[in-house]
């Protein structure tokens, strides 16, 4: 593809007047709360912020058909409980509409024929009979990460036999569920997924009596195994209906295995509590570092065990880092939305500027954090807020007009299905949320364990990413509401029409250098996706491919072994390079890309100096809990 120039054009700035951030406003925290343990009292209701520029969604405003809509609205919400959120009127019109372009493509189904007969004659003719069968290459290889049938037991007849029928069959759905005339790219996907997961259910590795591995274990073992397995499932079943974490997630709590880097909670509000970590070095550069995670987990993705810990390699590097904790929210939190949200970093930029004062912000922000962050940014540039010195992105996706897989879920149906659930309970739950997920990884994370734990009996040993991910929050129905529509569906932020404080923000407007980091297997923030960052920008964009997924990606400390990673900067003039061209000419290396955010940091920074103090000065009435706080063990 050819290069292009960037061509935007800025929208104008206000002029800000010297001095007009050396006001702070009145800050009010909300006391320290009893005790750092789950069920926490919150504060009353008259405490809490509740933005009033937008009407909560989904709002009945006429009495005309108003209950009409509240029957609809409760049978779809109660129906939703039984499909775990998603929409089964979406996939139905879909499915009718590839059947019938299927039915009008009289060519494609001739072809679909044809790839029949060829598959089932190269399958004839690979096992003609049991003597000649596992001579010779196979008649079909799975797929480099298909990972099912990669044992010695499954080259043996019948085994080699009745994989390869399953792979033939697979791909010829997928033949089935692609190149439909008339059928748009993404409805193609949709059908194409469903086809998949359907036939990863029936896959002959998900059975005893057609998984050599599995017999082969059961034969050694005399069906102790599936004794065990059993156990296993039993006991699955009976922590998931309790609502209880997973087997061993209990030897990853925070505060005692994972989010252990010293430091205190400065400022609690209802919706965040702010952590300052203590200092660990004699000197520290004099910008603080500001941490948005994504509201969707906790925080402490970023802090986890001592060694893998990203704050703590940040702190030991001499910054004196912020970061925020956000409330698990309940029901009581329903009409809390995306202004909330972004109040709520504006506060944490407040207390910022009273511990650190006359010091300019490095602002880091992960998944959606970092999403938030970019329209936080993007609205004090419009206003001639200069507080943020840098911006770093970490797996956070700004454009979401190709958002990956995660889109398969994401439709004007489902959002309505998921207003309807969310209006009933309050807010989106965990679970709600981890089946989707799970879902763009079915093989992975769903069938691969049910064969190892229920029928090789092998319990899969716990760790603290996995534990980290068990630990999801909730989210309220107002703002998960209006990221879905505005953020997502809409896609307004690239746009430049999604609107805070009533006027629109410009990504465009964000003359900060940005940092941005993206991983090569992100199933969540595709890379393409977040590389679509460069259009967006009119500032230098340091831009990252690590290898590793959304999470692992991520935590990749130094010394991890297998880690790789690309980085070039692009400056404000360059000249664009599409994705697939800037990864050609990158050179990989090997290691972690952690000390390059360092060295960046460190470029953007003033000489180090003595650290800042814990806390907001002369402000003994604020919270003075140890990290990671109490917010972190809300469930």
């Amino acid at each position: 593809m050819a290069e292009q120039r960037k061509t935007r054009r800025k929208t104008p700035r206000p002029d800000r007047k010297d001095g007009a951030r050396d006001t702070l406003p009145p800050l009010r925290a909300v006391p320290d709360a009893p005790g750092p343990g789950p069920g926490t009292a919150a504060p009353p209701a008259s405490s809490r912020h509740v933005s009033p520029e937008l009407s909560p969604p989904c709002a009945a405003t006429e009495p005309d058909g108003y209950s009409t809509q509240m029957l609809d609205r409760a049978i779809k919400a109660h129906m939703a409980r039984f499909t775990r959120g998603v929409t089964p009127f979406g996939l139905s019109s879909r499915m009718f509409n590839w059947w019938v372009h299927l039915a009008g493509s009289p060519g494609k189904q001739l072809q679909l024929a044809e790839k029949a007969v060829n598959k089932a004659t190269r399958f004839a003719m690979a096992h003609a009979s049991p003597a000649l069968s596992g001579r010779g290459d196979p008649c079909i290889l799975p797929l480099d990460y298909d990972k099912r049938f990669d044992a010695p037991e499954w080259q043996r007849w019948p085994y080699n036999m009745i994989y390869q029928s399953f792979l033939m069959a697979q791909q010829w759905w997928y033949n089935a569920t692609n190149n439909i005339d008339g059928m748009s790219a993404k409805d193609e996907k949709v059908i194409s997924f469903v086809a998949r997961q359907m036939l990863d259910m029936m896959s002959p590795s998900n059975a005893i009596w057609t998984n050599p591995e599995v017999l082969a274990h059961t034969a050694r073992e005399g069906g102790a195994n599936l004794v065990r397995g059993m156990q296993n499932l039993m006991e699955d079943w009976q922590r998931a209906a309790s609502r209880k974490p997973p087997v061993g997630a209990e030897d990853y709590l925070p505060g005692r295995e994972v989010a252990v880097t010293p430091g205190k909670v400065v400022w609690r509000s209802h919706l965040m509590e702010l952590i300052q970590y203590a200092p660990q070095t004699d000197t520290a550069r004099p910008e603080p570092l500001l941490i948005v995670p994504a509201w969707i987990m906790k925080y402490y993705i970023l802090d986890l065990s001592p060694h893998n810990s990203l704050v703590q390699y940040l702190v030991e590097q001499g910054f004196t880092v912020f970061m925020i904790s956000w409330r698990n929210p309940d029901a009581e939190d329903r009409d809390l939305g995306m202004a909330d949200y972004l109040g709520a970093v504006e506060e944490a930029l407040d207390v910022i500027g009273r511990i650190v004062p006359d010091e300019r912000v490095h602002g880091i922000g992960y998944c959606l954090g970092g999403t938030l962050l970019t329209a936080k940014a993007a609205q004090m540039a419009r206003d001639g807020d200069d507080r943020l010195k840098t911006l770093s992105l970490f797996a956070a996706q700004t454009d979401f007009e190709d958002p990956g897989e995660l889109q398969l879920f994401i439709s004007e149906s489902e959002v309505s299905f998921l207003e309807h659930m969310m209006w009933d309970q309050g807010y989106l739950d965990t679970s709600q949320m981890a089946g989707a997920f799970q879902l763009l990884r079915s093989k992975d994370l769903i069938w691969s364990r049910y064969v190892h734990e229920y029928l090789m009996g092998r319990r899969q040993p716990m760790f603290d990413l996995m534990a980290w991910n068990a630990d999801a929050t909730r989210m309220p129905y107002r703002m998960h509401s209006e990221y879905l529509r505005q953020i997502f569906l809409d896609n307004e932020l690239a746009k430049g029409q999604y609107r805070i404080g009533g006027k629109p923000v410009a990504i465009t407007d964000i003359d900060a250098p940005i940092f941005c980091v993206s991983t090569t297997g992100d199933h969540v923030a595709p890379w393409q996706s977040v590389y679509k960052l460069h259009l967006l920008t009119d500032t230098d964009v340091t831009f990252v491919l690590t290898s590793g997924g959304h999470n692992a990606g991520i935590v990749s400390e130094p010394g991890h072994k297998g880690r790789s990673y690309r980085i070039a900067m692009a400056r404000e003039d360059d000249p664009y390079t599409a994705p697939e061209d800037w990864r050609a000419r990158v050179p990989e290396q090997d290691g972690s890309w952690w000390p390059e955010l360092v060295r960046w940091l460190g470029q953007r920074s003033g000489k180090p100096k003595e650290p800042p103090q814990l806390g907001v000065p002369g402000a003994p009435d604020l919270p003075s809990n140890d990290a990671p706080g109490i917010y972190v063990h809300q469930r």
